[in-house]
């Protein structure tokens, strides 16, 4: 049996998404990290059948708007002496910036490459976004 041990300060991430949780890890930088992060992947759970797992043993900003997009059943569990002090539920955020890129070739971020890709939540059932700059609809289908 695995065994990862419990971190005394820091943050967990759990209830990935089974095989998402490389992404994230990528996402976040953390193969840069001078700090011990544990990647689980494809763990039992109780909740979810499988899952993937983040255990950073430090306190690191995180973009929730970002996590939320990628996987709004998230949890983000705050620790400190061994123990979580916090639970944070995500949602699908509002406003996504620079996670999503506009394939409207005539979009102005298509000409503009310094301008960041910003898109708003229009169907939250259906997880569709739509560019800011020029209304082209994105979804993950």
């Amino acid at each position: 049996m695995l065994s990862i041990n419990s971190i005394k300060k820091g943050i967990v991430l759990d209830h990935i998404k089974p095989s998402l949780g490389m992404e994230i890890y990528r996402i976040l930088k953390l193969d840069k990290a001078d700090y011990t992060v544990a990647l689980i992947m494809n763990a039992q759970s109780r909740k979810l059948g499988r899952k993937d797992m983040i255990k950073i043993e430090n306190t690191i900003d995180l973009d929730l708007a970002v996590l939320g997009y990628l996987d709004p059943n998230i949890t983000v569990n705050i620790i400190e002496d061994e123990k979580i002090i916090e639970k944070v539920e995500l949602s699908l955020p509002k406003e996504v910036m620079g996670v999503i890129e506009c394939k409207n070739p005539r979009c102005i971020t298509s000409i503009e490459r310094e301008i960041v890709h910003k898109f708003v939540l229009v169907d939250e059932k259906e997880k569709k976004y739509k560019c800011c700059y020029c209304d082209h609809m994105y979804s993950e289908d």
